[in-house]
Parts: structure tokens; C-alpha cells; sequence
């Protein structure tokens, strides 16, 4: 039995890591962990665990992390650095939903994140979870930095293409939208109901903490440098990613739209997670919401010499808790889709 603990459990993606490993025979939730709760039942602030779930909220300071075969951290950005080095030198492993170390460079980081590195020496320790770039080296890891949601999407977006040459690095664009739990649960005016409901608005214009993020992936994977332009958007729904990605053809590159779309068949055939839609089928956010699946269309401008390619996938699932679960069956030896092969919600 697999003892896992969660520090940060009162966010959407604590309760969703809570809803997709509660059910698994396979898995002990042995520490959850809320310094504002501690001593309360957590069925009792999440009644939809009631009869799922009989443990009550620890401190995060609590022994029993050490006694963990893996720690998840599901707290705001600059927290898990703090105490990650200690639960590592425990002989746990630690696989962190937080920004704390995607990026390798330190003074990049800290000029993001507006804060010093608490444990730099970590960075280059940690392991990129996307598990269809470091399937291998996630295998090896002890300490796991699970990506964004928007850099899941886009990254997944790109890469077929970036892999085989086919476009021109330095002009990329990802037109990008979310749901408003993407910013996370707490009480901020811009995603109270009246202000986000029946309205649709850019933000991050100017900077967003995610492209960084996304430049230093991609970088690792294209023969030339990265220069993208991001933009996201808040869209009025609860969850959901909504990525569109415009890539001009490098020089002298020729295709067609049936190349493209064997192109990105072939690099993800082997993907349980990743779904190339057929030629001239588009994917929608409800397509993947609840699940841990994303949906990938293509298409070509040939007056243009535009690839698009559209990237659906539930933020708080693929872009957070799932994905982090993926990387916990692969770290552990189990199998990759385990607790994670549901059917997506219609409604």
C-alpha cells in the first residue's frame, strides 16, 4: 500500500489530488495537511469525500510526511521550497503542483516570482513532469516540479513540430484561455461570479509567470531559440484550458495538412493521455473536463504558411492534479493510467 501525503489540501487541486486517489485500492491518504483546519475532519469542509475519506486535517509540520512514500504539495508558489528540502532528506519523494522548481534558472526564477530561492541547489535536481518529454528521467526522480496548466497545453502543442524543424521558433504564438479555477481558490474581486460571469478578458499582457516557463522547455527541445508571444485569457467557466497556437512553416519547409496530421499522430500514438483528433475534427473544453486527457487538433493555412493547432484540456486534471498522479504511477512503478482512464463529464 502506497502512503501518501498532501500538503495544501484546501485548494482545487489539494481536493481534486483527494478525488482521483481516494477511490484507488492501491493508495493510503496517510497526512493531509491544513494549518488553518487542523483537528477538523476533511469530509467535514469537503462533505463530497464524506464516506470516502475518515481523516482529519494534520499540520503541515506533521511527523507522519516522513513516514510518506510520496508528498504532494499543492500550495502557493514560494511555500513548498521551504520544506521540501527536509521531507527529501527523509528518503521521500516530493512531487510539487506549485512553480517552486519548473525553472532551472535561478535568477529567472526569482525575477518572476519576486522572491529569493529558499533552495536553489535544488533546481537542477528536480525532474520537468511532463511525461510525454521525461517519461525516463521521471522514472529516476526523487523530487518531481509537475508543469503548468497553460505550459502543459502549449508545450504539447508545439513539440511535434518543433521536433522535426517544420517552423520558424522565433515567431511563435499561444492565444490561450481558462477557467476561472485557474487562478486558484480564494477571494479575489476579479473572480467573484459578478465579475467574471458573461465576460471574456485578456490578462498577464504585459508578462505572464508562465512563459518562462514555457521558453525554457521548449528551448530544450528546438535547434533554435524560442521566441514566443502569450497571451492569456479568463474565460467564464469553472475548468478548462483553451490553447491556440499559431506556427509559421520555417524556410524552405513545404507540407500539407495530411504531413501535419501525420506528424502529430506519430509522435503521440503512444500517448494514453494525449489524443490527436482526426483531420478536420475541432476539441472543446467539455471534451476533457474531468479528465486527465488532452485533445489536439491541427490544421494549415497554405495562403499563410500558418500551422494552427488547437490544445483542449481540464486545468485542474492534465494541467495540475492528474498529471502530478501520472507522475506518481510512473515514479512508483505502477501503471501510468492508474485511477486516471475516466470518462470525461458532459455536463
Amino acid at each position: 500500500m502506497i502512503k501518501v501525503g498532501i500538503i495544501g489540501a484546501t485548494g482545487y487541486t489539494g481536493v481534486e489530488l483527494l478525488r482521483l486517489l481516494c477511490p484507488r485500492r492501491d493508495v493510503e491518504i496517510h497526512v493531509v495537511t491544513s494549518r488553518e483546519l487542523e483537528g477538523q475532519l476533511v469530509s467535514s469542509h469537503f462533505p463530497s469525500l464524506s464516506g470516502h475519506l475518515d481523516l482529519a486535517f494534520s499540520s503541515p509540520e506533521s511527523p507522519a510526511l516522513r513516514k510518506c512514500d510520496v508528498v504532494f504539495f499543492a500550495t502557493p508558489h514560494a511555500v513548498a521550497m521551504k520544506s521540501v528540502p527536509a521531507i527529501m532528506e527523509a528518503g521521500v519523494k516530493v512531487i510539487d503542483l506549485s512553480a517552486d522548481f519548473r525553472i532551472k534558472d535561478v535568477s529567472l526564477w526569482e525575477r518572476w516570482y519576486k522572491t529569493k530561492h529558499s533552495c536553489p541547489e535544488l533546481l537542477e535536481k528536480a525532474v520537468y513532469g511532463l511525461p510525454e518529454i521525461n517519461r525516463e528521467a521521471i522514472l529516476r526522480a526523487q523530487l518531481i516540479a509537475v508543469p503548468g496548466c497553460y505550459p502543459t497545453a502549449i508545450q504539447l502543442g508545439f513539440l511535434p513540430l518543433l521536433e522535426n524543424n517544420l517552423i520558424d521558433s522565433s515567431r511563435l504564438i499561444a492565444d490561450a484561455k481558462s477557467g476561472v479555477s485557474g487562478a486558484g481558490r480564494k477571494a479575489t474581486e476579479d473572480y467573484l461570479l459578478c465579475e467574471a460571469t458573461e465576460s471574456f478578458r485578456a490578462y498577464g499582457v504585459s508578462g505572464h509567470r508562465h512563459h518562462p516557463e514555457i521558453c525554457e522547455h521548449l528551448n530544450l527541445i528546438s535547434e533554435s531559440k524560442v521566441s514566443l508571444t502569450f497571451v492569456p485569457h479568463l474565460t467564464p467557466m469553472v475548468r478548462g484550458i483553451f490553447a491556440t497556437l499559431y506556427a509559421p512553416l520555417a524556410n524552405g519547409v513545404e507540407t500539407t495538412v495530411q504531413k501535419l496530421q501525420a506528424v502529430f499522430e506519430d509522435r503521440y500514438v503512444n500517448e494514453p493521455f494525449v489524443d490527436v483528433l482526426p483531420s478536420g475534427e475541432l476539441p472543446a473544453t467539455r471534451d476533457v473536463r474531468g479528465s486527465n486527457r488532452l485533445k489536439i487538433s491541427v490544421s494549415y493555412d497554405e495562403s499563410t504558411r500558418l500551422v494552427l493547432v488547437l490544445c483542449v484540456e481540464d486545468n485542474l486534471v492534465k494541467g495540475a492534479s492528474g498529471q502530478a498522479i501520472q507522475n506518481m504511477n510512473l515514479l512508483l512503478g505502477l501503471e501510468e493510467t492508474a485511477g486516471l482512464d475516466g470518462i470525461a463529464l458532459l455536463l
